[in-house]
């Protein structure tokens, strides 16, 4: 006799897939939050995590260890968190807009972009001017930056298919936004100076709840906006064609993306510096975590490990060779450049 057991298909590829999903998505979780309670503990001065806690159930405290834990290091532990999530987020998109997976917000010049017009606010008289608009004043002059130079390689890509030859314009975008940016601080004051070369080496350092407050309204509106077009993006990603067959506003679709990958790099970038090689490597590493290109999986899940991974680098930043701080975009490099080596080795066997 027949049972429903034995019509039961033992192993559906749909649910595994799913199964395998919220077991990535579980441990990419437990991970990111392992590594957030570190960096509230783990310092010049190290606490348990039963002190850690007590000190986040009582914000009004006064004692050091209040002060420690909500002045100094939890902004820097969601700064960083929001960072890795919102980079990778805004290299997922664009390698889903260009369908080459070697572009992200730092090697296409947008990082570059934000860097320059940052340096111009920070190293002439325009920041003084326009004192009024501090801490929004960065984090403006960052989107405009990374808006003015995605304008550029879109209209760039317009002309030109072939991938290797948009990467090149790229990175000849950032040579020339940093001799812009060198220029500025040959002649910029001295005093200015040594603040503006901290901000090039990348941190999460410094940040104040005011501006986790702009990380959190402005950069999770985008993210989550990006999640719920994450239909239209697995359309896309199939081609303009197809994507337009399926009922989304080619133009205007376009458009979103370029301005959500801009807004995000550029935020990110006006308030802790450049941070190299998170949005390229991130999307990589969540694709081989997930087995999937699908974007529904995939925004969420680059997010979270951007966010794991930014949380790691910090602490290696600035426990490493503690008391020192490294700058935070030596140790992404770490992460990302094998990375992207790799990626080209597989590229270039496949065509052979």
């Amino acid at each position: 006799m027949t049972t429903l057991a034995t019509l039961t298909v033992p192993h559906d590829p749909f649910t595994l897939a799913v199964r395998r999903h919220r077991r990535v998505f579980y441990a990419l979780s437990l991970l990111a939050l392992l590594l957030m309670g570190a960096n509230l503990a783990i310092g010049s001065i190290d606490y348990s995590l039963g002190q850690v806690v007590s000190a986040l159930l009582d914000p009004g405290a006064t004692n050091d260890l209040g002060f420690i834990v909500w002045k100094i290091r939890l902004p820097r532990v969601l700064a960083a968190a929001m960072g890795g999530a919102y980079l990778a987020a805004s290299g997922l998109l664009l390698q889903v807009y260009f369908r080459n997976p070697i572009v992200g917000p730092f090697i296409l010049g947008i990082s570059s972009g934000a860097t320059v017009v940052v340096s111009i606010v920070m190293l002439t008289a325009t920041g003084m001017q326009m004192a009024f608009a501090t801490p929004f004043l960065t984090t403006f002059a960052g989107c405009i930056g990374a808006y003015a130079v995605m304008l550029i390689i879109v209209t760039v890509a317009a002309r030109v298919r072939n991938g290797a030859t948009l990467l090149i314009v790229g990175l000849m975008m950032g040579y020339l936004c940093g001799a812009v940016a060198s220029i500025l601080t040959a002649l910029a004051e001295k005093g200015k100076i040594k603040g503006f070369v901290l901000w090039t080496m990348g941190s999460f350092s410094g940040f104040k709840w005011v501006e986790i407050g702009i990380l959190f309204f402005f950069g999770g509106a985008i993210l989550l906006s990006i999640y719920l077009l994450s239909k239209p993006l697995n359309a896309f990603l199939l081609g303009e064609d197809y994507a337009a067959s399926m009922g989304v506003a080619i133009r205007r679709f376009r458009l979103f993306i370029l301005l959500a990958a801009s807004s995000l790099a550029g935020l990110v970038t006006s308030m802790a510096g450049p941070v190299a090689f998170v949005g390229l490597a991130v999307p990589h590493m969540a694709r081989l975590s997930f087995g999937t290109s699908d974007n529904r999986v995939l925004v969420p899940g680059a997010a979270l490990m951007g966010a794991a991974v930014t949380s790691l680098c910090d602490l290696i930043a600035r426990m490493w060779l503690n008391p020192v701080e490294l700058p935070l975009s030596a140790i992404t490099a770490f992460f990302g450049a094998p990375i992207v080596i790799w990626l080209l080795l597989k590229r270039r066997g496949a065509r052979l």
